[in-house]
């Protein structure tokens, strides 16, 4: 290979009589090389077949499987001062431990004893109700009195109304008889039967008996007008009874409202007192107090201090991209790798992967985060190895969700051209009867 081609044979130069030239050209490790390298070209080409898992990996951090479980923060429902704390950083604490005693810093719940006093004017007023119930029974029993009286007014007149009927019909019957015998005399005298003098008594006789009918036909019609005034002045009596009562009951249920107002009152100061002390909503450890120090205001829903249930299910919230969200599934299984434990994955290869651990798809946000991802919250796999006992809330952890089977090469081809993995349905089982 050193040679020209063009020079004349006897001008070639032989490199086997030289000791560097039988060196290199005697030695055989180049063979060997070749055959490594056609030995790995068979496993490489073998391997372009071997099965590969295609997934979709995501970045999590680690949380807990119910809203109720995971970090809280403590707020007052009303303005106050601090005055005195009960507990330190970290300690344990058990539903309804008390966490902070407050006191009021608003001028209208200054008075230490607004509930009692409150409560008394309940009861003032709750008096107040019974004396007015009180009058409206009296005048019900005066309106009572009132129509009794008026029925035995009525009756007496009625009766004396009736006997001044009678009086009127026995002055009519009397000046009838007087008018006819006056008639017969003067007939009689006419005829010169009688004199004159009986004609004269006979009509003094008639015009008296006309002056009693029209007497008694007086006394009628004014027994009749007295039995009007009496329906009229009992009328007015029971009206202007009715009026108290109604003016009564009016106050009766101002002041009943009145009384509710200040059950109402009563009832939100109770309560605000009791508000005075913040204590814990369930068992759990005191992470953090926001406020600190005796004396410090806030403002009515501002944070305090926050607590970490006790009790709770450890899960991953995980964030894919919108492109992956249509391969992930409800109940899908995901291996998790958390945060400073020790694993070497191999992704497409699940099996022989070491320090992750199964998961299932519970949740799936159907509304895209702040961060332009979608969230999927993952529980604990029952039939896999058991979450580490150490992980704590709020770790770091990474997921990688199982899709298809595919080959090796056909997962390389996809990834140089920048394809998505194939769209994946979860399997379903119809049990037929």
């Amino acid at each position: 290979m050193f040679n020209s081609i063009n020079q004349p044979e006897q001008n070639k130069l032989d490199l086997s009589n030289f000791r560097s030239g039988k060196y290199v050209l005697n030695i055989t490790y180049y063979k060997e090389f070749n055959r490594i390298l056609v030995v790995f070209l068979i496993l490489f080409f073998i391997l372009l077949f071997l099965p590969w898992t295609q997934n979709i990996k995501g970045q999590g951090n680690v949380t807990t499987l119910k809203p109720n479980q995971r970090p809280q923060h403590i707020q007052s429902p009303i303005s106050g001062r601090i005055e005195q704390w009960f507990i330190t950083e970290g300690d344990f604490v058990k539903k309804g431990d008390t966490i902070l005693r407050l006191s009021e810093i608003k001028t209208e719940y200054f008075d230490d004893r607004l509930a009692d006093r409150t409560n008394d004017q309940i009861g003032l007023k709750t008096q107040s109700i019974a004396s007015y119930q009180a009058k409206v029974e009296a005048l019900f029993t005066q309106i009572e009195a009132l129509k009794k009286e008026q029925q035995l007014k009525l009756e007496q007149a009625e009766l004396n109304i009736e006997s001044k009927r009678m009086d009127f019909q026995a002055a009519q019957i009397k000046k009838t008889i007087a008018e006819t015998q006056y008639n017969r005399i003067k007939i009689l005298q006419n005829e010169g039967l009688k004199a004159t003098k009986d004609l004269e008594e006979k009509r003094m006789t008639l015009q008296t008996s006309e002056a009693q009918l029209i007497a008694k036909q007086n006394a009628l019609t004014k027994a009749e007008i007295e039995l009007s005034r009496l329906n009229a002045s009992y009328a007015d009596k029971i009206a202007k009874v009715q009026s108290d009562i109604n003016s009564a009951e009016s106050l009766k249920f101002n002041t009943q409202a009145e009384v509710s107002k200040l059950e109402n009152s009563y009832s939100n100061y109770t309560k605000r007192n009791a508000l005075q002390f913040i204590t814990s909503p369930q068992n759990g450890y005191i992470n953090k107090a926001l406020k600190g120090g005796i004396g410090e205001t806030f403002k009515e829903g501002e944070s305090l201090v926050t607590i970490m249930p006790a009790d709770y299910e450890l899960a991953v919230e995980t964030y894919v991209f919108p492109i992956d969200l249509p391969l992930i599934h409800i109940g899908e299984k995901v291996r998790v790798q958390f945060d400073g434990w020790p694993a070497i994955v191999f992704s497409g290869w699940e099996n022989v992967s070491y320090g992750t651990y199964g998961a299932k798809v519970v949740a799936i946000e159907n509304f895209i985060s702040s961060n332009g991802m979608y969230r999927v919250l993952l529980s604990p796999d029952q039939e896999d190895h058991q979450w580490p006992k150490g992980i704590r809330v709020g770790s770091g952890a990474k997921t990688i969700a199982l899709l298809n089977d595919v080959p090796i090469w056909y997962e390389i081809w996809r990834q140089i051209n920048g394809f998505p993995p194939d769209f994946y349905q979860p399997r379903t089982f119809v049990i037929k009867n």
